[in-house]
């Protein structure tokens, strides 16, 4: 399928330095405990197993970037189900900004096409994550802003696991679910008035998470896991029942 790509070479052993030089790097690790941090090793050695990284436009792929890449994309699932990350195979690498074609209806059923510059992609189903390698490093840069594109475009991963992507994880207890559906439906519906009131008044929206969120469900569920991840006070001043419905659900208590 990716035939055009260049691929990396196979995966290296997780050795100790190079996982210490990723754990120091990564800041968002810094308040993990010494068994969140072994438990997130073996989750990410099961991750460079299986998942094939491909590089494109002249793109490096060493040690340092898959690992990088790796540990991000198994943060947010360290206390989630071990396949929860599975079902898809693998992971494109750019060098920056990348664009894609687009295919739409609008509500007269005309068909439009048009091109998007992106930084990156998750494809709903099989298909691989696309990633700017700029923005990736520009995240490292500003670990706690609450913007990184890898936690956006793994989310999308994470919220497609029962079938659909938008913004429902899987939960399989009837009434937590429920319980999300309503806290989350609240807080997008208020963030998209805000949003909205921003647009009429030709003003920018001052939100504490990345207006982006009001786009869709699933784009709101996507942007509150950056923000819960690499900035949990922005969230929890968003909205504290967001916060805590993520608070539960990223430690397993979903």
């Amino acid at each position: 399928m990716f035939g055009w790509l260049r691929r990396s070479p196979p995966a290296a052993t997780l050795d100790d330095d190079a996982w210490d030089r990723a754990c120091r790097e990564l800041r968002l690790l810094d308040a993990l405990p010494e068994a969140d941090l072994a438990r997130l090793r073996s989750r990410v050695a099961r991750f460079l197993a299986e998942k094939q990284f491909h590089a494109t436009h002249g793109q490096e792929i060493d040690v340092r970037l898959r690992l990088i890449v790796a540990t991000q994309c198994c943060l947010p699932a360290l206390h989630l189900p071990e396949d929860t990350l599975s079902g898809w195979r693998d992971v494109i690498l750019y060098p920056g900004a990348f664009r894609a074609r687009r295919h739409e209806h609008d509500e007269h059923g005309v068909a439009h096409e048009f091109d998007e510059d992106l930084i990156g992609e998750a494809d709903e189903q099989s298909g691989p994550i696309i990633l700017s390698v700029a923005d990736i490093e520009a995240d490292l840069a500003e670990p706690f802003s609450g913007v990184n594109v890898i936690l956006h475009e793994i989310a999308h991963k994470i919220d497609a696991r029962d079938g659909a992507c938008d913004g429902v994880p899987a939960i399989p207890d009837l009434e937590a679910r429920r319980q999300w559906i309503r806290v989350m439906q609240a807080a997008f519906d208020g963030l998209r008035a805000e949003v909205e009131a921003a647009d009429a008044a030709d003003a920018e929206p001052e939100t504490a998470i990345d207006p982006y969120a009001a786009e869709a469900p699933e784009e709101f569920f996507a942007v509150a896991t950056e923000a819960y991840f690499s900035d949990p006070e922005a969230l929890r001043a968003f909205d504290s029942a967001v916060f805590e419905e993520f608070r539960k659900f990223y430690a397993g208590a979903r």
